[in-house]
């Protein structure tokens, strides 16, 4: 275990404590700890960390992490620990094995597209069918979606202070690993090297995940929404939140509701940080073979939805 939170005797005071040191923090809140992961063979990643650290007020400790450097901050009195893996972040199914107390794990990634458009993303880990890039079948990770909602609006946000107008902003759908039994978000820049090395995007995506950091707090009584439907980038999922109208946890694409049943819809329900108070469905985005398993599946489940 890398890192571990006591609490102390002492009236909100916690010590960090790592293999070879400990310090304190005096906080005068419930503390949370979040984990940051970047990637040594992802550029957009390190560009990101990068960024991160020379903006932020991180100190580096004297335990590593797979032979890379740790650094930690204390940021609006949550602690977030900064790692750097060897492998890819789709790979690390271990991590909560290596640190305990960990509410929320946020990836800062590259993103891939064979189009190339530049665009700044937000999505939920996990697999709803075999895994093939990471995690284990069948199983998502646990959805933040409040965090998440925050992460988009904050890249809207800086998009448009820093004018990166050619980025799109969007959710990406649940896909991919790793499948993590905590809270789990990726944060991604894309979608070519010419993007990824952009270090002006890269502080846009830096900024906007320590403002999730600094502002994250747990609401487990919060009401969210799966979505289900439309492409793997899907716009109307994407403005119901950017405007507040729903917090979303993990979304479903149309390419992916053949493999929606009863068990993986109470899954998606139970892996989400948040309450889940109904299924939205973007109706026109599903395909007209699907529609009537994933209905005989919702009724079946006994979970409210609703079409838009």
């Amino acid at each position: 275990m890398l890192g571990t939170l006591i609490k102390t005797h002492e009236l909100n005071t916690y010590q960090i404590s790592f293999k070879y040191e400990t310090f304190s923090v005096s906080l005068y809140k419930v503390v949370h700890m979040i984990l940051l992961v970047s990637s040594n063979r992802d550029v957009a990643s390190l560009n990101i960390a990068n960024q991160i650290l020379q903006n932020y007020p991180f100190q580096k400790v004297s335990e590593d992490f797979q032979n890379n450097p740790v650094y930690t901050a204390c940021l609006n009195q949550n602690l977030v620990t900064l790692i750097r893996l060897n492998e890819e972040s789709v790979d690390a199914q271990s991590i909560p094995e290596n640190f305990s107390d960990i509410e929320l794990v946020i990836f800062i990634s590259r993103h891939s597209s064979q189009s190339g458009v530049p665009t700044l993303t937000v999505h939920p880990p996990g697999n709803f069918a075999d895994a093939d890039f990471g995690g284990s079948p069948r199983t998502v990770s646990v959805s933040p979606a409040t965090a998440m909602s925050h992460t988009l609006k904050m890249l809207m946000f800086f998009q448009q202070k820093f004018e990166l107008s050619e980025y799109e902003v969007s959710f990406e759908v649940t896909h991919h690993g790793p499948s993590l039994n905590v809270p789990s978000m990726f944060v991604e820049l894309g979608s070519s090297m010419s993007q990824w090395t952009n270090t002006k995007a890269a502080y846009a995506i830096a900024c906007s995940v320590i403002s999730t950091i600094e502002n994250f707090e747990p609401k487990p009584s919060q009401r969210a929404v799966i979505g289900i439907g439309g492409t793997h980038y899907n716009k109307k999922f994407t403005n119901m939140a950017l405007n507040g109208e729903a917090f979303f946890g993990h979304m479903i694409p149309k390419y992916a509701v053949m493999h929606v049943d009863v068990s993986m819809l109470r899954h998606c329900v139970e892996r989400s940080l948040e309450q889940i108070s109904e299924v939205l469905l973007d109706w026109r985005g599903i395909k007209s073979e699907d529609k009537p398993g994933l209905i005989a599946a919702l009724d079946a489940s006994r979970i409210v939805y609703r079409k838009i």
